[in-house]
């Protein structure tokens, strides 16, 4: 314990960094083979001994500081092979491992700031102060302060720090942080935007709808902290190869030592078995490939996550708000000769701003979207989940189910209301002082974008996907064979989509994917849980290990494919690197290479695995592409293929 205190107080008052160490060491390699040339053996000697010596210390503290906590890196052969050179009289060996290993440090921090860069992006573009509205004046405050329903101004260039709705005419954002396009997108009066977005138009006005402690980009911050701080299974399991392959150096290096009676062959064994870059491969390929998904919208908590992403083989899917949009749209406005459509829309959304139904917001945002004038009613009666009816403009209407507009009418429709919808489909009844007017047929459209995602999930590796949706079976199954799903669940509660995860685990690891409440326990539950985050509730996001950060599933399927190529990667890190240390070691063993060749190879061996981890930051070709051929087959396919109607 005195010596490693000694060590802590040298490192602490040189404040040895790895810039620092490398130039030691190369400056002593340097300084050594310059007195060298000149036969001044001795000195150079001590110049190298003098170079490897802040290395060891400082290796020597970290490796203290490792079994501390449990991990027995590799750490430990290197500080062992530069200990062993330096006892055996091999100065130059000693210098050139604490060269390489001082290399090797800098070349790790290199590849983790590249690996991280676009979550550092992340972290850096949250906003720390914000221009509210105090009447007509502008107070500048601690984003901290903002409040739900707070206007504030946005200006060109900045961040924005909360979630809200657009009150300007317009707004033209840079979404890349949050969904990975580069292009900017328009917003229009009303319209729900989120925080982390910049604004590279014009100045306009958000009204707030969540503090900013809850708003998106806060909780992506916090998911991105999570991340960085993760400690993988893979990561684990390396550590588990390098405990083996410490017991496996050790014991090679005191079997040549002791059959050979030759010290330098162990000396060898040792300095060949020094790759400490090696394991931190596999950290580096995780943390590029959450990187990586975070680029493209979709955010995975942390390393484990991203491996058991990778061996999903079945999939479980929530229907509304997941494969649909979870809100219902006018697809189909029937109505009788003597009233247009327009008015008979205008005269139910009128009277529909006295409710507060999910059907009522949906009419009121078409009338709004048509420009239609809507009139405040009076005389409103409301039977909860039935309908209403009151007075617009003079006129008496009534809106909700058929059977209760019928009950109020005295006139039959010119048509039958029946026949006019398909399974999946809603109708509101409308009539107008006491004659049934029309119909307004009613639909939660399937995403655009949900047929090729599925096409997209299977050709990545899913095998199975099941759709569990509370709604009736008849309307599941119209989104099932719209979407070309065979295994349909409907009429589910929250514990019902658990026994269904649980019985899928069957077929395979099991990804849910929802956007509800009534989500988080089958999220919790599953080997992958993947939240909708961008509108989904905040329990499933809680519960989710993936979060996509836009409302689109687009992002998912990209991330699959990254997970699965990390995986893949990181494996041939740990593989081929140790298996070239291994024959490296054999072959030092037998004499076949002496120390100063061994701790040539043992780097350039660190140098391969490294790299090949950081191929990981190189698939957005492959995923580019894959975006493209979904985006065309989007856009080819008619509207009617993806809606309910």
């Amino acid at each position: 314990m005195p010596f490693v205190g000694v060590i802590s107080i040298l490192t602490s008052s040189l404040k040895i960094e790895g810039a620092l160490l490398l130039l030691i060491a190369a400056s002593g390699l340097l300084a050594g083979l310059t007195l060298l040339s000149i036969d001044s053996v001795a000195l150079a000697s001590l110049i190298w001994t003098f170079a490897t010596l802040p290395i060891l210390a400082t290796l020597l503290l970290q490796a203290f500081r490792s079994l501390r906590r449990g991990d027995f890196g590799l750490d430990i052969l290197a500080a062992l092979s530069m200990a062993f050179a330096l006892l055996f009289g091999e100065y130059l060996a000693a210098n050139v491992v604490a060269l390489m290993y001082a290399g090797g440090q800098m070349l790790e921090g290199y590849a983790s700031g590249r690996a991280a860069r676009e979550m550092a992006a992340l972290v850096g573009r949250v906003a720390r102060t914000a221009f509210r509205y105090s009447g007509d004046q502008l107070e500048l405050i601690q984003i901290e302060a903002i409040g739900a329903g707070d206007r504030i101004m946005i200006r060109q260039g900045e961040v924005l720090p909360v979630d809200g709705i657009l009150l300007s005419p317009r707004a033209v954002l840079d979404e890349s942080a949050l969904t990975g396009e580069a292009l900017p997108v328009d917003h229009l009066t009303g319209e729900e935007v989120l925080s982390g977005s910049a604004s590279i138009g014009p100045v306009f006005t958000l009204k707030a709808l969540r503090p900013a402690s809850e708003s998106t980009y806060a909780a992506v911050v916090r998911l991105v902290e999570t991340a960085r701080n993760s400690k993988a299974p893979m990561t684990r399991l390396a550590d588990r190869y390098g405990l083996v392959f410490l017991l496996m150096a050790v014991t090679i290096a005191s079997s040549s030592w002791l059959l050979s009676d030759d010290p330098r062959r162990a000396l060898a064994v040792l300095v060949i078995a020094t790759p400490c870059p090696l394991i931190l491969a596999v950290p580096v390929a995780l943390m590029s490939g959450i990187s990586r998904c975070a680029s493209i919208g979709c955010l995975v908590k942390d390393g484990g996550a991203l491996e058991a992403l990778s061996r999903v083989r079945v999939a479980v899917l929530d229907k509304t708000g997941t494969l649909t949009h979870g809100k219902a749209q006018i697809v189909a406005i029937r109505c009788s000769d003597w009233i247009d459509k327009d008015e008979l829309l205008r005269l139910a959304a009128s009277v529909d701003q006295a409710s507060s139904h999910v059907m009522a917001a949906a009419l009121i945002a078409e009338a709004q979207a048509r420009h239609l004038t809507l009139s405040p009613p009076t005389d409103v009666e409301e039977i909860g989940g039935t309908g209403l009816e009151g007075t617009v403009d003079g006129r008496r209407v009534v809106v909700g189910g058929d059977r209760f507009v019928k009950s109020r009418s005295s006139e039959r429709p010119s048509y039958t209301v029946e026949g006019h919808h398909r399974a999946g489909e809603v109708v509101v009844t409308v009539a107008i002082d006491g004659m049934v007017a029309g119909s307004i047929i009613m639909a939660d459209p399937v995403r655009a974008e949900a047929v090729g995602v599925l096409q997209r999930l299977r050709s990545a590796g899913i095998e199975k996907i099941i759709l569990a949706s509370g709604d009736r079976l008849d309307v599941a199954s119209h989104v099932g064979s719209i979407l070309g799903i065979e295994r349909v669940l409907g009429e589910q509660t929250p514990a019902s989509k658990v026994d269904a995860v649980v019985a899928a685990r069957s077929f395979g690891p099991v990804m849910m994917v929802g956007d509800g409440v009534n989500d988080a326990p089958a999220l919790a539950a599953a080997d992958v849980g993947v939240a909708l985050g961008a509108r989904g509730a905040a329990a499933s996001s809680e519960a989710a290990s993936v979060v996509l950060l836009v409302d689109r599933l687009d992002p998912l399927a990209n991330a699959l494919v990254v997970a699965r190529r990390t995986v893949t990667i990181a494996r041939e890190s740990i593989m081929v690197g140790l298996g070239l240390s291994v024959a490296g070691m054999i072959a030092a063993a037998f004499g076949y290479l002496p120390p100063l060749h061994g701790a040539l190879l043992q780097e350039a061996i660190d140098v391969a695995v490294i790299l090949n981890a950081l191929r990981v930051l190189g698939l957005s070709s492959e995923l580019e592409n894959g975006s493209s051929r979904h985006r065309r087959n989007t856009e080819a396919r008619p509207a009617s293929n993806t809606q309910l109607s």
